[in-house]
């Protein structure tokens, strides 16, 4: 078998675990679009495309839906992008020629990209750049026709090491609870959607908590490196990184983030296993190939730049395709949790005492009673911005209101979105109300006498008695 400059044929399994993995994601990742987006961006949703599309070009959102948009149509797509992805699953790109399995790849790619340009707020997150930067590469991976391209493999642990290190230096550079190695006395309950291990982590010693964000930080700032050092050293480094991810998983629900850092990690990672024969690359291939990493060089110069700055940011991209971008989470941790509880009467006149049913969220806390369960990878977006919105009125400025709108009218595609809602589908509230409360884990005893895990106090008013004539007048 020929073995030459251009690729490595020892890491044909690599590739191949890589590519059935990330197919896995971008499997849930469509799936996740095609059962929300009509209650988030479709027609009718809280932020429409259409709308957004009047204002944005093409050349700032590159998207199918600049050209045509409905929900059909976007329906289609969705679930195209499902059925693509559970084929690439299935490894089909493996009976096609080389070129066809490099289109099949380019699908899903340009679907989930047309999805993300257009989904404003709903689709702000660092992983849905993550996915699109990944995938992009994937496309010039090959398939069984040719061995891996080191060029590819080493773009893949370049992406792989700006998510860790990035990560790593604005924690350090950010809350100083970091340095001090106490963020974990907090963050468990604190984060975006606790998992139900959560309250377990949460309550661990202290000292344990310590140990925990030390090894996070060599996680981050010292195994990256480690990557580009030769085998077996780099899948040591990728192995620690996937245990520590693993950890992550157990601990909350962050999305597909620490699953695609995953598939990243195993791209790295060399199975013993004989490579099959086959022959030398085409050199159209390697043109390409070579072409594609050539960009991808030109294009780091912006992460790298953000990176290495004091005034680092995070979860940006810098072009259009997100063909390059800059990650990072977590550089500051909340003390204390708050959260937004919505509530409906059906009262003519509503008053404190009136007859207020609350609406239950999937995956946000609510009822203190009600203990979370485990969504991730699936991603629940509203539940994610609810956090937000909490954070700040400022977050949620956009779209509370046609939230608010939506639940007063019984949109049955919002409710789908929830878990319970307080009314019966033909008989919608009169007025919807929001109230912020601050939320802390129980205690062992407290779990035990009450099988609450949080305890919940009233801070104050976050949206007046609100009906639906009120919410059409607002701005």
């Amino acid at each position: 078998m020929p073995v030459d400059w251009f690729t490595a044929p020892d890491y044909w399994l690599s590739r191949l675990v890589f590519q059935r993995a990330l197919a896995g994601v971008y499997l849930v990742a469509f799936l996740t679009a095609a059962l929300q987006f009509r209650a988030l961006i479709g027609a009718r949703g809280m932020l429409p495309v259409p709308r957004f599309v009047e204002y944005v070009p093409f050349k700032r959102a590159p998207s199918l839906f600049q050209l045509h948009y409905s929900d059909r149509f976007f329906a289609v797509c969705a679930w195209s992008g499902c059925a693509v992805s559970a084929a690439l699953l299935a490894g089909l790109d493996s009976l096609l020629p080389l070129w066809g399995g490099m289109l099949l790849w380019l699908v899903p790619w340009a679907l989930y990209l047309s999805i993300v340009n257009v989904g404003q707020t709903w689709y702000g997150f660092g992983w849905e750049s993550l996915l699109l930067e990944v995938g992009f590469l994937a496309v010039f991976l090959g398939n069984d026709e040719v061995a891996p391209p080191i060029v590819v493999l080493f773009l893949l642990r370049w992406i792989l090491f700006r998510v860790e290190f990035g990560a790593g230096l604005i924690k350090l550079r950010g809350d100083e609870c970091w340095r001090k190695l106490t963020c974990l006395d907090y963050h468990h309950e604190t984060q975006p959607m606790p998992g139900p291990l959560s309250w377990f982590f949460h309550r661990l010693p202290r000292p344990l908590h310590r140990v925990e964000v030390a090894a996070n930080h060599f996680t981050q700032l010292v195994v990256p490196v480690l990557l580009f050092t030769p085998q077996p050293v780099a899948t040591a480094a990728a192995s620690l990184m996937i245990v520590t991810q693993l950890w992550l998983v157990l601990s909350g629900n962050f999305s597909w983030l620490n699953w695609i850092t995953i598939v990243l990690a195993l791209s790295v990672v060399q199975f013993p296993a004989d490579p099959p024969a086959v022959p030398d690359a085409p050199l159209w291939y390697m043109v390409v190939v070579l072409a594609v990493a050539a960009l991808i060089a030109f294009l780091s110069y912006q992460p790298v730049r953000n990176m290495i700055s004091r005034r680092q940011i995070m979860n940006r991209s810098f072009d259009p395709l997100h063909l390059v971008n800059t990650y990072g989470a977590f550089g500051s941790v909340s003390r204390v949790r708050y959260e937004v509880v919505v509530e409906g009467t059906a009262d003519a006149v509503p008053h404190e005492d009136s007859d207020w049913r609350e609406y239950e969220f999937k995956g946000k806390p609510g009822d203190p009673r009600h203990w979370p369960r485990q969504f991730a990878p699936y991603h629940l977006r509203l539940d994610w911005m609810m956090w937000f919105a909490a954070l700040s009125p400022a977050y949620a400025g956009s779209w509370f209101g046609a939230l608010v709108e939506r639940l007063l009218e019984n949109d049955r595609d919002t409710l789908k979105l929830l878990r319970r809602s307080p009314f019966p589908p033909d008989e919608p509230p009169r007025f919807v109300r929001a109230r912020l409360f601050r939320y802390r884990y129980t205690t062992w005893r407290e779990l035990r006498e009450t099988g609450a895990c949080w305890e919940r106090t009233y801070v104050r008013e976050y949206l007046p008695p609100t009906r639906l004539a009120e919410v059409a007048q607002r701005p």
